[in-house]
């Protein structure tokens, strides 16, 4: 896939143009995958010795509720949120010691109707000295990073009609300059995605009769303009962020027990999309006025939540469900579907990418450290760092990898 190399330097270019975090520090885990919502650390980032040997360090660990919201980073807060009783709790430690800076806790009225997990699915959204949630239950809340002051919050669910969906509210937020895009579902109120001000909550736009999904919206430019994708329920759109005026749709997803939960990923100008349930893969062009798909399947890759990984013009991901049958590891070209590699019966995991490296975390509890590479799968070091199921989505920040388990936030080191 030679001509795709220029268009994913273009895409890193624009992203960090079009970022919606302020004052980003080195080391930042601000939100879902990360600084560019890619699974990309920050470009200083790398990984020890230690780590490729695999012993590192457990630096600190904290008991925590329901829920599979990974933690965000930024300076030295770390933010979980999770569910005690009948509340959800937004806590703030301090990331090298583990130490409790603030808590804050909601109401929530999530009761679960598939699986027993009751607790929120968001990822934390950390902007300037803003901190955003939004619950199971659909509340979206905005708190001051330093001392978790709530500014402001709103019951999207109340207010625009939404549906919970298989398992309470699951797309986490974006923000872009001074609004916050949610896609809240709100279909019977033209209210699919909505957008709110960053410091009073207050409604700027809502559009479209979108159904809530689990996939959560990435930024971008396209020929000069803020675009921001959202894969909903069963269409995914590219709207102006400033304004919710719609760029284009594409039918994506079915009706019936399906979900929607990867990220979309942005490669230039193209668009890839993946889900399981048989719903599978799409690759696509966006044009002026329109998306174009030209290349669609259920094979190279068919991924029930993780987002595939761009590394040299190519995305790395895993095809299959971690709830049913084998999953695999696979390294593929997303223009025409060929694969480079593939490694059977891998196991599920979510992935980022750190460096050269590749950090697997399975849902088993086992960290697999490979090298990022379309050439071949060269496994580093494995390391088990839980015995209970990893879903929630990790973070690297500073050298530190931050992983959630059904028990505890655990964060390991190998800085000296």
């Amino acid at each position: 896939m030679s001509n795709s190399v220029p268009h994913i330097v273009l895409t890193g270019l624009l992203l960090l143009l079009t970022l919606p975090m302020h004052n980003l520090s080195a080391g930042d885990w601000p939100q879902i995958l990360g600084p560019g919502r890619n699974g990309v650390a920050s470009p200083d980032e790398t990984l020890s010795d230690d780590w490729i040997s695999g012993s590192p360090q457990l630096l600190w660990s904290k008991p925590v509720g329901s829920g599979v919201a990974g933690v965000s980073v930024s300076g030295d807060h770390a933010i979980l949120f999770h569910r005690l009783g009948d509340k959800e709790h937004v806590v703030a430690f301090d990331k090298n010691s583990g130490e409790k800076k603030w808590e804050q806790a909601f109401k929530t009225t999530y009761v679960p109707r598939i699986v027993p997990n009751d607790g929120p699915l968001c990822v934390p959204v950390i902007s300037g000295n803003r901190v955003i949630v939004f619950g199971a239950s659909g509340g979206l809340h905005c708190l001051n990073l330093q001392s978790g002051k709530v500014n402001w919050s709103r019951e999207t669910h109340e207010d625009f009609k939404a549906d919970v969906g298989y398992f309470g509210a699951g797309s986490s937020p974006i923000v872009y300059k001074k609004l916050v895009l949610v896609n809240i579902g709100g279909f019977r109120t033209q209210a699919g995605v909505v957008a709110f001000d960053l410091q009073t909550g207050k409604t700027i736009w809502k559009r479209g009769a979108w159904k809530p999904s689990y996939s959560s919206p990435v930024l971008t430019q396209y020929r000069g303009k803020p675009l921001v994708v959202f894969v909903t329920r069963e269409q995914t759109v590219g709207l102006n962020p400033q304004t919710g005026t719609e760029h284009f749709s594409l039918h994506f997803g079915q009706r019936g027990p399906t979900v929607n939960g990867a990220n979309p990923v942005l490669m230039g100008e193209y668009l890839f999309l993946t889900a399981s349930y048989g719903i599978g893969n799409v690759w696509a062009k966006i044009e002026p006025e329109k998306v174009t798909t030209l290349r669609q399947g259920l094979k190279p890759l068919a991924s029930q939540y993780t987002t595939p990984i761009q590394v040299d013009g190519t995305l790395i991901g895993i095809d299959g469900r971690q709830d049913a049958g084998p999953s695999d590891l696979v390294c593929f070209d997303p223009a025409t579907g060929k694969e480079h590699w593939r490694k059977a019966d891998f196991g599920y995991a979510t992935i980022i990418k750190v460096g050269t490296n590749l950090l697997l975390m399975k849902t088993d509890g086992e960290l697999v450290i490979a090298v990022a590479s379309p050439k071949s799968y060269q496994e580093k070091t494995r390391v088990r760092l839980s015995d209970s199921t990893v879903r929630a989505l990790p973070a690297f920040s500073d050298g530190n990898l931050f992983i959630r388990d059904e028990k505890q936030l655990k964060c390991y080191t190998t800085n000296k």
